[in-house]
């Protein structure tokens, strides 16, 4: 058997376990139906995985219009901000991720700086990753609802920590196909506010994704991709997805959340060189409608610098004395 033949054979059973297994997740990573497209966001050994620079910016609004009992808002938002790079005749790549994550009365920030290296292993690339940061998270205690008050929680006010917050991760990268192994908040950080009465540790959360891209036709190519969740190895949900594009230019395909979403992606590249990229997902809710609005909405911007060389082409200059 192949080394492709065995990775797919891999990312096959791993659906087929996920799809027929229980999936109690109670995620607390920020959540991305474009995951495919952010990959550095789940795991470090993506930064410089690309020869060039890229820069994206998403945005997404889940549940959108979702109200509480009492009538107030809370609904998710996020927004990401990456960037990746290599260094020149080096190995090496760097990466940036910024994010903001504001779900009822919590506001989770995050930055963190990314360093991978990248080894060249048969027909492929192995790629080391690791990232380290900070993770503010804030509390608006005027928001804040409990089913039983507690005394020596405030009413009111805010009240902010922040924590350092480690990563790790692996990628074998083919060309045509790709997986990953990552794991998230490594350190486990905590966040009581100062009070021992609210505990709120942010868990290890752990990623396995893997894509495929198959050229079909008339520069027409399908990928499948997986992301495989699980916090602190007890629970797991999945993303799956296909995509289909042509020409590298206009892209749509249709994506499933284990038990939460089914959604739609659409993507159309800009410029001459398709170096500008707007994408757009769709999540239509499936299930656990009783406590979430039925639509979600995610946009996304990329922008890709390709790598630039300069050959100096050496021109023949001839005089009556020289040649050369």
């Amino acid at each position: 058997m192949t080394i492709k033949s065995y990775l797919l054979t891999c990312v096959f059973f791993c659906l087929a376990f996920l799809l027929v297994s229980p999936s109690v997740f109670g995620q607390q990573d920020a959540q991305f139906t474009q995951y495919m497209y952010n990959g550095l966001f789940y795991n470090p050994a993506f930064a410089g995985k690309d020869a060039g620079y890229s820069i994206s910016a998403l945005h997404r609004s889940q549940w959108l219009d979702y109200t509480t009992s009492t009538g107030a808002g809370g609904a998710p938002t996020t927004q990401l901000l990456s960037a990746s790079g290599r260094l020149k005749n080096i190995p090496v790549g760097f990466g940036l991720v910024a994010v903001n994550d504001e779900i009822g009365p919590f506001n989770n920030q995050e930055i963190n700086l990314s360093l991978a290296y990248h080894l060249t292993l048969g027909r492929g690339v192995l790629s080391m990753g690791a990232s380290g940061g900070f993770f503010s998270s804030t509390i608006r205690y005027d928001e804040f609802l409990p089913v039983n008050p507690d005394p020596n929680i405030p009413s009111g006010g805010n009240e902010n920590q922040v924590h350092p917050n480690l990563t790790a991760g692996i990628l074998y990268d083919r060309g045509s196909f790709y997986l990953g192994l990552s794991s998230r908040n490594l350190n486990e950080p905590g966040f009581d506010f100062g009070d021992g009465s609210l505990a709120n540790r942010l868990e290890n959360h752990n990623y396995f994704l893997a894509g495929y891209r198959i050229n079909t036709f008339a520069q027409f190519t399908v990928e499948p991709s997986i992301l495989v969740k699980s916090v602190s190895l007890n629970n797991f949900s999945y993303d799956f997805s296909v995509i289909g594009s042509y020409n590298n230019k206009i892209s749509l395909g249709l994506a499933y959340r284990g038990e939460e979403s089914a959604s739609v992606l659409l993507g159309y590249s800009l410029l001459k060189d398709n170096s500008l990229r707007l994408g757009y997902a769709f999540d239509l809710v499936v299930g656990g409608l009783e406590a979430k609005s039925p639509s979600s909405h995610e946009f996304m911007l990329t922008y890709n610098l390709p790598q630039v060389t300069r050959q100096i082409e050496r021109v023949i200059q001839r005089t009556p004395r020289f040649r050369f």
